[in-house]
């Protein structure tokens, strides 16, 4: 892990292993599944379920500054608390998590993801448990929104017009097209298939080995900048809601060190739902 530009954001399962009893560290399993935490997870873990605690029960969109805040209260974790991430398909919702607290303001140097997932530590014939642990509640306060890391439908149209920054359509091949709208058995759609103007399709799961880990920063390297996405410039990626979109996230930002990388959370199923938006389709 040491050649990608910050190594310290992935922790290995043997890591997470050593540091199941560390005070200073808070333990976080978000998964697609949300049925998978209860059914046994790494010791000291707490569970984030996506669907009710990391987006607003109301309005489509990320949580409010006091919805945050109250989830890390709640959670036992300070502002100074380093927080490592894991879960299920690859860690999707461990990257969407990671990226929406950089989002609120805690500080990066305090956050990481557990590398191969659930899905390597199940692999490794790891211990898990079904004691949920209870922790000391905190008074989080979270920064102003970071809007560096996060797109809008606003900042599309203008890459769209002005050409000059690429968007990375992280989704199948076939949502890409349209041939289908969702990946099976998932529900949130848009109206439409197809995909944003000027997109490039690089399935987040290219970046990722058999075994659940991220391949390596030449590996890397090489599948983004060979397809024309390079550090030059501003990029946005996108998938249907957000969350695979969040895993490139981190390949760019964290792994490979673009300097500006934005997620766009409302992804297809905002634009293709969108009046007005151009799609394309071969």
């Amino acid at each position: 892990m040491a050649d990608y530009a910050r190594p310290e954001v992935l922790v290995s399962t043997e890591w997470v292993a050593q540091h199941t009893d560390d005070p200073t560290i808070r333990l976080v399993e978000v998964d697609v599944d949300t049925s998978a935490y209860d059914q046994g997870h790494i010791k000291g873990a707490i569970g984030w379920n996506w669907t009710t605690q990391l987006c607003d029960q109301v309005r489509r969109d990320i949580l409010t500054k006091e919805q945050f805040e109250k989830l890390m209260s709640e959670s036992g974790i300070a502002n100074d608390t380093t927080v490592v991430l894991y879960g299920d398909n690859n860690n999707w919702f461990a990257t969407y998590a990671f990226w929406q607290m950089v989002y609120w303001g805690h500080p990066d140097d305090k956050l990481k993801i557990m590398n191969g997932g659930r899905q390597k530590w199940i692999a490794e014939g790891r211990e898990l448990v079904k004691e949920v642990p209870t922790y000391p509640q905190t008074h989080y306060r979270a920064a102003f929104p970071d809007d560096n890391v996060r797109a809008t439908k606003e900042h599309i149209f203008k890459a769209i017009v002005e050409k000059n920054v690429p968007l990375v359509d992280v989704r199948s091949p076939q949502e890409f097209t349209g041939e289908i709208l969702a990946p099976p058995g998932l529900q949130e759609t848009a109206q439409r298939g197809g995909h944003i103007p000027g997109a490039i399709n690089i399935p987040w799961g290219m970046a990722m080995r058999e075994d659940n880990t991220f391949k390596s920063a030449d590996e890397l390297k090489a599948l983004y900048e060979g397809r024309g996405v390079t550090p030059g410039s501003e990029v946005i990626a996108y998938c249907r809601i957000g969350e695979r979109s969040s895993h490139t996230w981190f390949v760019l930002k964290y792994l490979l060190g673009y300097p500006k990388v934005r997620n766009y959370d409302g992804s297809w199923t905002e634009w293709g739902n969108l009046v007005g938006a151009p799609i394309e389709k071969p």
